[in-house]
């Protein structure tokens, strides 16, 4: 009898195999009520979303179902035409959310702005609109009217979390929202992404990734060296060439990531991380000062020193927690997998474990040093003036 592993291992290697194409092809799974039949579909690249449609030529129109999960269970999900160009300001839009009753509604907006849409009819005749809400997927049909002999059009999708007054709110301002948006071939049933946006989130991957490692690994990892090495009288002055070292290449990675970071802001007009951006600025301006630093540091016996050392360390520690928190900002705004936040956690935590442990044995050598000068026997000279007493 033949051993059933070989067929066993034969066959998981097909599933392997195939396995990226049956996720590619998702959609061609998906079933819709009243025995309703698309010709084509797309796996959308972000926000987890799908688009079935029918071309009409002759009717100069398209069928379409669109499917997404809303933000939320109250929110909204949208698709839109862009009739002047790719990004989503200016795009025709219909909206599904769910009503007050619990009934399912399709309305009409134009896109004004990022933060603002109006209600009404659009530049496109649409008819048959009406939505589904299953499983936490919304699913929005509609027939919309297109200008005589259009075969490819700049798609916008889009999801949101709430809706307000029967206005959608504001959607997130993640990178799978701002990048949820690329050309529709009607005829030829293909969707495919603007390479521009493309390059523009491999251009925010390379500014988070520059400024999670500057200021968010680099600079507290220097702080340290600082803090612990230059109490040990065998690592002077090592620690001082290290910590300058660390200092200098986490401010010139940092300063190239904070400017990419400010031309991809003067890019996305009508887009605003206003709290980020802030205390990336801020971080640029303390660093420069700390780069000063160096060049003004006196000697350690100089009457400024005090003062010198105060202003260091001040801005040195904020440096360290403005870097910090806006490696989070920064990660919530990109919204990559949950391992790279994990990931910086669980840095933090070791960084945060060797700080502690260092601190307590710093703290314990000092105290056992005064302890051991206090419990010092008097041998009967006076060794500030170096002058014996006089005998009795």
């Amino acid at each position: 009898m033949a051993s059933p592993i070989p067929s066993l291992t034969l066959g998981l290697l097909v599933v392997s195999l195939n396995f990226g194409l049956i996720q590619s092809l998702r959609c061609l799974s998906q079933k819709f009520s009243r025995n309703r039949h698309y010709e084509h579909c797309t796996d959308l690249p972000h926000l987890s979303s799908y688009l079935h449609w029918n071309y009409n030529p002759a009717e100069s129109s398209v069928d379409i179902a669109f499917l997404a999960p809303p933000a939320r269970p109250g929110g909204w999900v949208a698709w839109a035409i862009n009739p002047n160009g790719s990004g989503m300001v200016g795009a025709q839009a219909l909206i599904a959310h769910k009503e007050a009753n619990g009934s399912m509604a399709v309305r009409t907006f134009k896109l004004v702005s990022y933060k603002k849409v109006e209600e009404g009819e659009i530049a496109y005749k649409v008819s048959k609109a009406e939505a589904e809400y299953k499983n936490g997927v919304v699913t929005m049909f509609a027939t919309v009217g297109l200008p005589k002999e259009t075969e490819v059009l700049n798609q916008v999708w889009q999801v949101g979390s709430s809706v307000v007054d029967g206005v959608p709110a504001m959607h997130e301002l993640r990178a799978a929202n701002l990048n949820s948006r690329g050309k529709l071939d009607l005829p030829q049933g293909k969707s495919s992404s603007n390479r521009g946006e493309n390059s523009n989130l491999q251009r925010k991957r390379i500014h988070g990734l520059l400024n999670a490692i500057s200021w968010g690994i680099l600079f507290p990892v220097g702080a340290i060296i600082a803090r612990y090495l230059r109490s040990l009288r065998f690592a002077d002055p090592f620690w001082f060439y290290l910590h300058v070292s660390c200092q200098c290449s986490s401010y010139i990675i940092g300063v190239t990531g904070w400017a990419i970071g400010l031309d991809l802001g003067n890019k996305s007009k009508g887009v605003e991380y206003t709290s980020h951006r802030i205390i990336g600025i801020l971080l640029f301006c303390l660093a420069t000062l700390q780069m000063f630093a160096f060049f003004v540091r006196p000697s350690k016996d100089h009457k400024f020193r005090v003062h010198w050392n105060v202003y260091h360390h001040g801005i040195g520690y904020a440096i360290v927690v403005l870097g910090i928190i806006n490696v989070f900002k920064g990660l919530d705004i990109l919204g990559p997998a949950k391992a790279w936040k994990l990931g910086y956690v669980l840095f933090l935590s070791v960084l945060g474990a060797i700080t502690l442990c260092s601190e307590t044995i710093t703290w314990a050598l000092v105290l056992k040093e005064k302890l051991r000068k206090s419990k010092k026997p008097y041998d009967g000279f006076d060794h500030s003036t170096k002058e014996q007493p006089l005998a009795s």
